[in-house]
């Protein structure tokens, strides 16, 4: 197949092309300094004229204010979507959105697809109306288009702006520069109160590879939850991440100058019972690998 992936130099973009070429797709990534937020719709749609599918992993989201998130994540979809419409042929747009689109999880319980969103942060509102618009689109047979609603990413390359990224940046520059024999170090961090579900990259990537191929008709207008399906409180995952790595070093929780915790949800879970329905897809990757990987790769 011809699959255009857009920010495919991204941390989720590189998985998947990666994917995608080893299982035999061609890939079609936009020229360096391509802008898609300012491109003519024409432009884009000389890109993608071709396509089977376009996969959109553009996006905002780490060390980025509200006006850019709604820069990338909804101005950059439109933008998208009008470039397909000029198309006699439109291929199959598959949107990575987020499981903060949701908001608040009920403690315990896996989120399903059915659940109305009610986002309650800037990434999670902007990602939001991204999803609406292609799922709108898909509705009304405009375009024919599918919004995978992603946990949180974990894995070898996983953005320093992140938790976990974060703390596995601090711990390669310790394993560099390891402190005082027998002293341990002192990692400081935001109060670690939420669970959350944690999925590997590459799950994420096979995920994707599963929807181009998927019958249009059955995934057409679709959320689909990619998930482990499995909730762990990231002081705990911190934790093991500190374990794998074998350094010692000490936890100190914190609150951010100001005394304003993030505003942020407490629980998130997601249910994927239907992409195990629709696409035959579950995750094959335990926290722990993703973690190892991680470690590996910084």
């Amino acid at each position: 197949m011809n699959i255009v992936v857009l920010g495919a130099a991204g941390f989720l973009g590189t998985h998947i092309c990666r994917a995608l070429v080893e299982a035999g797709d061609r890939v079609v990534t936009l020229p360096a300094g391509f802008d898609l937020v300012t491109a003519e719709p024409e432009k884009i749609a000389a890109f993608v004229a071709k396509a089977d599918a376009v996969v959109n992993a553009a996006g905002r989201a780490w060390k980025a204010n509200e006006h850019q998130m709604y820069t990338g994540n909804v101005e950059l979809p439109l933008r998208v979507l009008r470039a397909l419409a000029l198309l006699d042929r439109r291929p199959t747009l598959v949107q990575l959105g987020s499981s903060h689109e949701y908001g608040p999880g009920t403690g315990g319980a896996g989120t399903h697809e059915s659940t109305e969103p009610a986002p309650v942060t800037p990434y999670g509102r902007t990602k939001l109306l991204g999803s609406r618009a292609v799922l709108d689109a898909a509705r009304e047979g405009a375009q024919p288009g599918v919004v995978l609603r992603i946990a949180n990413v974990c894995g070898p390359g996983t953005p320093p702006g992140s938790l976990l990224g974060s703390v596995t940046g601090r711990l390669a520059r310790l394993a560099r520069e390891p402190g005082p024999a027998g002293v341990p170090a002192e990692l400081r961090l935001p109060p670690l109160h939420a669970w959350r579900d944690f999925v590997d990259v590459r799950d994420v990537a096979d995920a994707v590879l599963a929807t181009v191929r998927a019958d249009d008709v059955e995934v057409a207008g679709q959320v689909i939850n990619i998930g482990s399906g499995v909730a762990v409180h990231t002081r705990d995952v911190v934790g093991q991440l500190i374990a794998v790595s074998g350094l010692p070093v000490r936890i100190v929780e914190e609150t951010p100058a100001g005394g304003q915790p993030r505003v942020d949800t407490e629980w998130q879970q997601l249910d994927v019972s239907r992409a195990a329905e629709l696409l035959g897809w579950e995750p094959r990757r335990s926290l722990d690998q993703s973690l190892r990987d991680l470690l590996a790769a910084a």
